[in-house]
C-alpha cells in the first residue's frame, strides 16, 4: 500500500472493460457509502458512467484507457499514489490494448498493490483496505 498520512482518504483506481462497465458501476453504487470517503480515480468512460450515477463522489476522470488512462494509473502506482486498483476485466472479449492492460496488471503486482478484478474480490479488497486504514 502507498505511503501516506493516516488521516488521508484511501486513494482508489476504478477501471473496467466495456463489457464490465455495468458491473463496476453497480459495484460502486452498492459501496457508495464507503467510497464517498475515498479519493477515486477512473479512466474516462468508466469515470463518466460512475459520475452520471453518483455525482457527489470525489472522482477524478483520467484519459480513456487506450488513450493514456492506463498509463496515467500506472504512473500513479509507481509513484505510490494509489492504495488499491479495481479493474474489472472481461476475459471473454478481445482486448485491442492488451499490452496496456498487462502493463497495468504487472505494475500492481510489482508494487504489491491490492488489486481486484471482479465484484466478489473487490468486496474483500475494499473491506481489507478500510479495516487497515481505520486500524492504522
Amino acid at each position: 500500500m502507498a505511503d501516506r498520512s493516516q488521516n488521508a482518504p484511501l486513494r482508489l483506481a476504478l477501471v473496467a472493460h466495456d463489457a464490465k462497465k455495468d458491473a463496476l458501476v453497480s459495484w460502486v453504487q452498492a459501496h457508495a457509502r464507503d467510497l464517498t470517503k475515498a479519493e477515486l480515480f477512473a479512466t474516462g468512460t468508466t469515470g463518466g458512467r460512475i459520475l452520471d450515477l453518483l455525482p457527489d463522489l470525489n472522482l477524478t476522470r483520467l484519459k480513456s484507457g487506450p488513450l493514456g488512462g492506463d498509463q496515467q494509473l500506472g504512473a500513479m502506482i509507481c509513484e505510490g499514489r494509489l492504495d488499491g486498483l479495481f479493474f474489472f476485466i472481461d476475459p471473454m472479449s478481445p482486448m485491442p490494448h492488451d499490452v496496456d492492460v498487462k502493463a497495468l496488471s504487472r505494475l500492481a503486482i510489482v508494487y504489491d498493490l491490492p488489486f481486484a478484478n471482479s465484484p466478489s474480490t473487490a468486496d474483500f479488497v475494499l473491506r481489507g483496505l478500510i479495516a487497515d486504514h481505520t486500524a492504522g
